[in-house]
């Protein structure tokens, strides 16, 4: 088992162009127990262990879904009040591994629209909502028509790294 003495040491240190020792991390998380202290550092003030741990939450979670789902409550509100560009990625990355109910669902696409279409937003956060929109989609082919004028709507900026995402997302 780990503890929040051990995690942290992998978080801390560095800068924000740093993932730090992360990778060395993701192993180590084995069960739901070692994930929900992780998970605990979303709540850090200090932005690199912010980070840090939303990106070792979000790559976990890409095998392990499951780990999300009683922290959904935290995500969803995360999703309305996260400021940091970084913390903001990995939630966009992560809320469609969660078990949604209808409203939740429209709360979250309101977010990951919000966030896909605003060019003050950065743009690897356009990108990530971008995919996590068209994720949800391929559950919910219903959606599909408001995603398509989303797309629509982004191509038109001609931002690179966006149309690179839609190219991709279209060849699925």
């Amino acid at each position: 088992m780990e503890t929040t003495a051990n995690i942290i040491k992998y978080l801390e240190g560095g800068d924000l162009r740093s993932l730090g020792r992360v990778k060395f991390l993701i192993p180590l998380i084995r069960n739901q127990e070692d994930f929900d202290l992780l998970f605990r550092f979303l709540h850090s003030k200090d932005r690199i262990i912010l980070m840090r741990s939303a990106d070792a939450v979000e790559k976990i979670t890409i095998g392990r879904p499951q780990y999300l789902q009683g922290h959904k409550s935290e995500i969803l509100a995360f999703l309305q009040s996260a400021e940091d560009k970084e913390f903001k990625w990995h939630l966009a990355l992560m809320a469609p591994r969660l078990l949604l109910t209808e409203q939740e669902m429209e709360i979250v696409l309101s977010k990951l629209n919000e966030w896909a279409g605003n060019p003050a937003e950065s743009r690897i956060l356009r990108v990530n909502a971008l995919q996590a929109i068209s994720e949800i989609v391929e559950e919910d082919p219903e959606m599909e028509k408001d995603f398509i004028e989303l797309i629509g709507k982004l191509q038109k900026e001609e931002i690179a790294s966006i149309n690179a995402r839609i190219r991709k997302l279209s060849m699925h």
